[in-house]
């Protein structure tokens, strides 16, 4: 049985108060749920990936104030079946959702979850990156529902990590030297001329090494690349760019000849991850 994406939603900053990045999270797996039919309960792991948050929190681990606020399994002795309930965070960047592909993956393989659910949200530390026009990446949040399917031709290839040349040329960090007290607010994103050459770059690289070791026919392929629109609001998309690119993928018109998805992310590090997916009815 092969892994397939039974849902997915993003979610954008709304209303007047700062942006929260569990509450982002939350919204796009509550929505993502919805839209599949089933209940949090049923949901075996939650795996959140997101990196930038509101207050530059970096502890606790996000995921398990995720699953607080979905309402996945919060009293396992009460509620035991179909199963307790567990929770973690995956940090790697804009690769992070398809890192968490490849978890998911070897997790229904051995039925550890019969569901794993994905979410990811990045808020400016402030609250609002509309207001902060030098930070990069826009306050998004998404989320995936992964569950087997009966259809032996659909679901998701294997995930393959790529390691670009030369040293990292984007980096996010706290200055504390320059912050002073305002440090909760704010944060350092410095990225090199020419990085987003380099990261497409990297990106086609990895796409064209994935397609000859599977044999895919790029012509026949449909390519989910790291975000180059901007998300709903401002900003580019970081974390969530894969669950915002497969969506607005599967909105447009497809191809008659086209047969199958190609996820790529490109990041800081530098590194990449692709792997391949067809779709249900595909």
């Amino acid at each position: 049985m092969g892994m397939v994406i039974a849902a997915a939603r993003t979610a954008t900053h709304q209303g007047p108060g700062p942006a929260r990045a569990v509450e982002l999270a939350s919204r796009a797996a509550r929505a993502c749920l919805a839209r599949a039919q089933v209940s949090p309960s049923s949901v075996g792991v939650l795996i959140n990936v997101g990196v930038y948050r509101e207050s530059n929190t970096f502890e606790p681990a996000l995921a398990a104030l995720v699953q607080k606020e979905i309402g996945i399994n919060l009293d396992y002795i009460a509620d035991p079946v179909p199963a307790a309930g567990f929770s973690f965070d995956l940090m790697n960047g804009a690769c992070g959702v398809l890192n968490a592909v490849q978890l998911a993956q070897s997790l229904l393989d051995t039925a550890g979850a019969e569901r794993v659910l994905i979410t990811a949200a990045d808020v400016h530390p402030a609250g609002d990156a509309r207001l902060d026009p030098d930070y990069p990446y826009a306050d998004l949040g998404g989320a995936l529902l992964l569950q087997r399917s009966a259809d032996p031709g659909a679901g998701f290839g294997p995930v393959r990590v790529y390691a670009g040349d030369g040293p990292a040329d984007t980096e996010g960090y706290l200055d504390t030297a320059a912050m002073g007290s305002a440090g909760r607010s704010r944060i350092t994103v410095r990225r090199s001329e020419g990085h987003g050459a380099r990261r497409a770059e990297l990106a086609a690289a990895c796409t064209a090494g994935y397609a000859r070791e599977h044999g895919i026919d790029l012509d026949r392929a449909i390519v989910v690349g790291p975000g180059a629109e901007e998300a709903p609001g401002a900003g580019e998309p970081h974390t969530a760019a894969p669950i915002l690119g497969y969506l607005r993928t599967l909105a447009a018109p497809r191809p008659e000849d086209r047969d199958r998805l190609l996820m790529v992310a490109a990041g800081a590090g530098p590194s990449a991850a692709c792997v391949s997916y067809r779709p249900e009815g595909w």
